[in-house]
């Protein structure tokens, strides 16, 4: 579920679309201008669970694009489309997917989302292990990276759990270039501004 039952939640949307739209603005800039991404800071640090219960920290991810995002295995809606977009662009990256590139998904859930559940939760949604890590924690680890990477997420008397959607793209040196607000970025676009990290690291 995406949806906010707060007047604070309603602000928090507000807030982060006015940057989404920032950054979308300088991103088109730089693109039309033949240039980079823009650099917006150093990406939060984590140390979370992956669905093969391993420990995965932010810092054994360098060296590669990053996109990373926030779900849970139990939505019935907004989360399983975002997954599919990901998987969709997984899917165009090719052989770049894995040895260049990576995606992160966080769960917003961790007292339902195990490793376990979200081991099925990325099979049923053909991620390739490989190169996308689908990660859990305490209840504290997972609300302190939210917090970090600007994430609002509660939930709800039904059992679900309302949160803003931030897929955010790290460079390989760990550096937060560029954000998308909500599902209904377009895939091409995040594709070709993955691309261009892949290819400013190769002309280092």
């Amino acid at each position: 579920m995406s949806g906010f039952g707060s007047q604070v939640s309603a602000v928090n949307t507000r807030i982060l679309a006015g940057v989404a739209i920032i950054f979308s603005f300088a991103v088109a800039l730089s693109v039309a201008g033949g240039e980079s991404l823009p650099k917006i800071k150093p990406a939060p640090k984590f140390t979370l669970t992956k669905q093969d219960g391993k420990r995965l920290a932010l810092k054994d991810l360098r060296g590669k694009a990053l996109a990373i995002t926030f779900i849970f295995a139990s939505c019935a809606d907004t989360c399983p489309l975002l997954t599919a977009k990901m998987a969709g662009i997984q899917n165009k990256l090719g052989n770049a997917f894995g040895p260049q590139v990576n995606f992160v998904s966080i769960t917003v859930d961790p007292e339902r989302d195990t490793p376990e559940v979200l081991k099925r939760y990325a099979e049923a949604h053909k991620a390739n292990l490989a190169g996308w890590a689908f990660l859990t924690g305490t209840s504290a680890e997972i609300r302190e990276v939210a917090k970090r990477y600007g994430i609002y997420y509660k939930k709800n008397p039904r059992g679900d759990v309302d949160h803003t959607f931030l897929t955010s793209l790290v460079d390989q040196n760990g550096t937060l270039r560029v954000q998308y607000m909500g599902i209904k970025f377009d895939p091409d676009e995040m594709l070709r501004d993955i691309l261009s990290l892949v290819k400013e690291a190769k002309a280092r």
